[in-house]
């Protein structure tokens, strides 16, 4: 091989693989000593050098100068697949170092086939993968579309890169809104947070650094273009963009959206909220199947009861009945109590036997003793409407299973009936 078609051959591969001409001298040179060992042997230390500039082959054995010449007689076989080989493994260094920089990014690819339930997706120069568990359930594609997916991992496997993709990852919509929003890229507007289900529903959080700027109205767009654009994407998921606030309480009305909040009442100890919500609104705040209140705690990070104010009136006063029960107390106590804000056990609770001791002239003893007797009788509390709440869930099962065997008994018997009504055919016996 003369010095100008080594220089020619590098250049071209350098060119068409990304890969750098040294590591690409590197491997010609290394290829042509394996070669030459594996023919002469072990006679002495070989040592191949190309000339970066002309191409040409400078060869020494135990440090003399040797007659370059006499590898135009090696193998061309082997030399070849080792240079392959090396060739191979300097593409998949660079493309994993290429795709390693794009994690947590979007990339656009066409759907090449399908390998036992996960798309192959066709990147260009390598190849990405989606795996089932990464789809979206009413998705579907067939070999040439266009597709946009999140790089979720990127790993070497033998001679290979495994590229992770996916489609259901909650900052898939987070890249989409980015590409969407120029306020988001110039760090106006910022997403503060983003919960999914995929094919389903999104809720995305978002504050505007600006006053002049409404970050709703920015991730919307003009007529509602850029939302449209991102749920056109994701083929038709609904997608909730909410105001984010510091306060819990505003933050947790907002998120609850579109329902009507009638007031919202927080345990910050337990990270617990109870929302109110009138009759003809506790449908919508809970959403089918739950999911509205469901996105809405992991969007919040509360955990979130929602009922109606009748429900509420009635949780209050059983809270305020077990003020009245508390055992062991001076006359009068439970009174000042529900005066002074502790209306419920949990509150009780909160405020602490040195809170008792020390505004309602109670000994030392005594206080301990009715936080005791709280946190206890709230232990129990807590279990019997866990266990109501499981009845009821049961019984309701078993009223759907009743209604069902009904349903196909009267189905069974109306069959029955119109087959023995149905006239005899012509020609029958009579």
């Amino acid at each position: 091989m003369y010095g100008t078609e080594i220089l020619r051959l590098v250049d071209s591969i350098h060119r068409d693989k990304g890969i750098g001409k040294e590591i690409l001298f590197e491997a010609i040179e290394q290829a042509l000593l394996t070669a030459a060992r594996k023919r002469w042997g072990p006679h002495g230390e070989l040592t191949v050098k190309i000339n970066r500039f002309t191409g040409d082959l400078e060869a020494y054995e135990d440090g003399r100068r040797a007659d370059p010449a006499q590898f135009g007689r090696i193998s061309a076989q082997t030399a070849k697949q080792i240079m392959i080989q090396k060739i191979r493994e300097a593409e998949r260094d660079v493309i994993f170092g290429e795709y390693e920089a794009k994690i947590d990014t979007l990339v656009t690819g066409t759907v090449q086939r399908f390998d036992k339930g996960s798309i192959v997706v066709n990147l260009g120069r390598t190849e990405g993968i989606i795996p089932r568990q990464e789809q979206i359930f009413n998705e579907q594609y067939r070999p040439g579309d266009r597709i946009r997916a999140y790089v979720v991992k990127v790993q070497k496997k033998g001679q290979k890169v495994m590229i992770i993709l996916s489609r259901t990852h909650p900052n898939l919509v987070k890249e989409l809104f980015s590409l969407e929003v120029p306020e988001i890229g110039d760090r106006i507007v910022e997403i503060k947070g983003i919960v999914r289900e995929p094919g389903h529903r999104t809720k995305i959080a978002v504050y505007s650094s600006d006053l002049k700027v409404d970050a709703i109205g920015a991730c919307v767009g003009v007529r509602g273009t850029r939302i449209r654009n991102i749920v056109e994407e994701l083929g038709g998921e609904k997608i909730d963009i909410v105001r984010w606030s510091e306060s819990p309480d505003i933050f947790i009305r907002n998120a609850l959206s579109p329902a009507e909040i009638t007031a919202v009442e927080l345990d910050r100890e337990s990270q617990h909220a109870r929302v109110i919500v009138p009759e003809d609104q506790l449908s919508l705040a809970i959403g089918k199947k739950g999911q509205n209140v469901r996105l809405t705690a992991k969007l919040t990070h509360w955990h979130i009861d929602i009922m109606t104010e009748e429900q509420a009136r009635r949780l209050r006063e059983l809270d305020r009945a077990e003020v009245y029960k508390l055992p062991d107390v001076p006359e009068g106590l439970p009174e000042k109590l529900l005066l002074g804000g502790i209306t419920s056990l949990k509150a009780l609770i909160a405020k602490g036997a040195g809170h008792l001791e020390a505004m309602y002239s109670l000994t030392e003893k005594q206080a301990e003793a009715l936080v005791e007797y709280a946190k206890n009788r709230e232990t129990e509390m807590v279990a019997e409407r866990q266990a109501a709440a499981e009845q009821a869930a049961a019984d309701k099962a078993a009223a759907a299973v009743a209604a069902a065997t009904a349903a196909a008994a009267a189905q069974a018997s109306a069959s029955e009936e119109k087959t023995e009504a149905a006239p005899a055919p012509e020609g029958s016996a009579q």
